[in-house]
């Protein structure tokens, strides 16, 4: 259409008994999906975006850990309908302190003054609890250990991600 793009285009994909159908398209680094794929990039990222930008991506290598990775959202209780802002959230700093784990803030900011890693939520999908692994299911495993390690009583998260990586195929 004459529109030329430059930059990262994610496919969202649903996948049920072997058939993948495309849900979207995305092309910004914010949304949850984008944050598994950020933690395995074993290149300088800045430099591969500025070689995108000038359109000389093709000469760029880019290496991905050997690993995988898993995010698990934490959202504010009544997401995506009517949820209470800014409720408490304690301990993400305990949480981001595991080894392989990232905490992406999305609807937080800054709790009580003197408060060590306390924040105040702002938003409907407020972290991105990251973690990698050797396996799925380790990946799946310390993600959850870190969302565990977070005290936010209007927060929740699904309890399923990454089940459907772990389930056994059928022939």
């Amino acid at each position: 259409e004459g529109n030329p793009f430059q930059g990262v285009l994610f496919a969202g994909l649903m996948i049920k008994n072997g058939v993948a159908k495309l849900l979207e398209f995305n092309i910004r680094f914010g949304d949850p999906e984008c944050q598994p794929l950020c933690e395995r990039i074993d290149s300088d990222l800045l430099h591969v975006l500025a070689s995108c930008a000038a359109g000389r991506l093709s000469g760029t290598e880019v290496r991905l850990k050997n690993n995988t990775a898993v995010c698990v959202v934490m959202a504010t209780r009544g997401y995506p309908g009517d949820y209470p802002k800014h409720t408490p959230i304690r301990g993400v700093h305990h949480a981001a302190n595991m080894p392989n784990v990232t905490v992406y803030h999305a609807g937080t900011e800054a709790g009580p003054p003197g408060e060590r890693g306390a924040y105040t939520s702002v938003g409907g999908r407020v972290l991105g609890v990251t973690a990698l692994g050797a396996t799925i299911a380790e990946a799946q495993a310390t993600a959850y250990a870190a969302v565990d390690a977070i005290d936010w009583p209007d927060g929740f998260c699904r309890r399923d991600i990454g089940w459907g990586a772990l389930e056994p195929r059928s022939s």
